[in-house]
């Protein structure tokens, strides 16, 4: 575990891009066409909603149904970097001063062991999500 890491040091990589969509079904055709393989598909509540995560080479997309599509510029809900410490993240981003969007670190059943994530906002209100995926 790092100690006085900024946040800064804690991502890699992109994690993956969010999209909203208005047809689950039509958008993951659209990105299939573009090359994009369908990765893992998750319940998002109890209501039928799903998140798909599709890729391209080392580029991960998260698209989900459940909260309709912007359907205009800017649509893209978030962007997300990757992280192998979250909690560490998390607390680099309270000490450094981001505006954090949670009061605590996030978790959702995703991938074999879930996930871990929280969200700033940027100076033009964009998302960014700091996400672990975790390892076991």
């Amino acid at each position: 575990m790092a100690f006085n890491k900024s946040l800064a040091g804690y991502y890699d990589d992109l994690a993956h891009v969010g999209i909203p969509a208005e047809d689950l079904k039509k958008t993951v055709a659209f990105w299939e066409g573009l090359g994009f393989k369908e990765q893992g598909r998750f319940d998002t509540d109890d209501q039928g909603h799903q998140v798909a995560f599709m890729k391209a080479g080392h580029l991960m997309l998260e698209i989900w149904d459940s909260d309709g599509a912007v359907k205009k510029t800017g649509a893209i809900n978030h962007i997300s970097l990757n992280v192998e410490d979250a909690d560490g993240a998390f607390k680099a981003a309270k000490e450094e001063g981001y505006n954090v969007k949670e009061d605590e670190v996030q978790h959702l059943d995703y991938w074999k062991h879930g996930i871990k994530f929280f969200n700033i906002l940027g100076p033009n209100n964009e998302t960014i999500e700091f996400c672990e995926v975790v390892k076991g």
